[in-house]
Parts: structure tokens; sequence; C-alpha cells
């Protein structure tokens, strides 16, 4: 099996210190989680920024631009940047949201098709957005990261590979149990994973207590995971985990027992087919 890459989702837009104190908010507590979880054995940090003071979700350039200084001073984590901003609105929603793109990360999310919320809302990624995202991603020489909810999400998504507009090797989140997305379980993920294109790399996340045996069988299926406060606030029953690297930790000493070796940030650059400074 190819060598395990673990991201780590440092912060999300939800998670508040009310649940657990541990969440980062600030530049410097989120870039100090993403150094902890890159210790521990992460290769790509997921980010979202945060208000310093109130948590709120934020999505302002200066806040990405010293998170991104931060973790780059110290370290060789490859980045990738939410391009999400689910709380922003107005005409020019769409062009604001790739804005982090001129940060140069090393990827970028890039969220395929639209999907409703439980709580009434619904996270609208029209197709011709969702395109000019993957054209100007490219363009910029940033990796999606293509995030599918839903079967018809990996539908959209090999669409845009077989036209053409996506650099290979193709990198899938698998995300699972969001709701009203599909379920969080072995089914949900088998059949998601069979409809995903020959010679992508793929990954897994699963939202809350379905985190740990999704991301189980994700390893033992050869894919690879992602774990952290973004989807999962507990390392256990009633347990709330003091950092993100609480599960890193755990996921690399799951792959040892199930004999994965845990990619390096340079083994996840070539498996994706990054180049340093991309």
């Amino acid at each position: 099996m190819e060598n395990l890459i673990i991201t780590a989702a440092l912060t999300g837009a939800a998670p508040t210190k009310e649940q657990n104190p541990a969440v980062p908010y600030s530049p410097e507590e989120i870039a100090a989680e993403a150094l902890r979880a890159w210790r521990a054995g992460a290769a790509i940090v997921h980010i979202h920024v945060r208000d310093p003071r109130t948590g709120q979700p934020a999505f302002a350039q200066e806040l990405f631009a010293e998170t991104v200084e931060r973790i780059r001073a110290e370290s060789d984590v490859l980045i990738n940047l939410t391009t999400s901003g689910f709380n922003l609105e107005g005409p020019d929603a769409g062009r604001r949201r790739l804005r982090p793109l001129e940060l140069k990360p090393d990827l970028c999310s890039l969220d395929v098709g639209s999907l409703n919320f439980r709580d009434g809302r619904v996270f609208a990624n029209a197709p011709d957005w969702v395109e000019t995202a993957a054209v100007e991603m490219r363009q910029a020489g940033v990796k999606p990261e293509l995030e599918v909810f839903d079967l018809g999400h990996v539908r959209q998504a090999v669409d845009l590979i077989n036209r053409g507009l996506l650099d290979d090797p193709p990198w899938f989140q698998v995300c699972l149990g969001v709701p009203w997305g599909i379920h969080g379980d072995l089914e949900g993920l088998l059949a998601m994973k069979a409809r995903l294109p020959e010679k992508c790399l793929w990954s897994v996340l699963g939202v809350g207590s379905r985190q740990l045996p999704l991301t189980t069988h994700a390893l033992i299926l050869g894919g690879h995971v992602r774990v952290g406060f973004e989807d999962n606030l507990y390392l256990s029953r009633g347990v709330k985990a003091d950092s993100n690297a609480r599960f890193v930790e755990r996921t690399v000493a799951l792959a040892g027992l199930l004999d994965r070796e845990v990619a390096s940030c340079e083994e996840a650059r070539r498996m994706l087919n990054l180049r340093r400074g991309d």
C-alpha cells in the first residue's frame, strides 16, 4: 500500500472554545496547532481562519497570510487553505472565495456540488463556480482537494477530470456523516470508493464519533485520512482532545499496527505531484 498521508483539519468554521477550550481561533493559535500536528506526523494541515476575538468564521486575507507565514517559518508541512467561504455574502462572494490562491498554498479545498445542511442552510457550490475554481487553481499551481459529500459530487468531479480541468493525480477528500450528505458508515464509504476514478488519491473524514471507525476503514482499504477538530472534538467517549496532535498521534499508532508507513511531507509532495514552493 501507499504510504499514508495524514491531514489535520485544525479548526473549521463551527467548533468553539465553549465546546472545547483547545479549539484555536487566532493565527498564532492555529499555527501552533499546525506545528503540533506536523510534529506528530501530519503531512497536510487544512486551515480555516476565525475572528481571533469572537471565534466567528472569518475569511480575512490578512488572517490567512499571518497563519501561513507562521507555519512556513518553522515547518515543511503542506498547507491546504479552505475556499468554502460559507459565511461570505454578496455578488462578489465567489471571487472572494478564491483569494487564498494568492498566498500560493500547496492545496486548496474545492467543494464539488451543493449540499443541504440539517440546520436549514444550503452550502451552495454552483457548477460555474466549481469550474472557475478548478481552472484558477490549476493556473496558480495549487492542487485542488476535491471535497465530495455525496455520490453526485463524485460524478461531477469525475466530469471535471474527464474534461481535462484537473492535473494528475486527482486528490479526493471523501466527507462522510455530514447531514445531509452520504451516511457516515462503512456502506457509505464503500459506495463512494466504488465510484472514484482509477489512479486518484483519496482520503476519508468522518464526523464526530464516526471519525475513528471511518478513518480506520480507510487505512485498511488503502486510502488516506483526515482527522482533527474541524470534524471531531473528542478523543474518546466523554474525553475532549487537548490538541489536534492527539488525533494524529492515534492515527500514526493505528497505521503502525496495520503496517502502513506514514508519509513524510516530502513523500506527500511527490505522491500528489507537487513541487516545493507550489
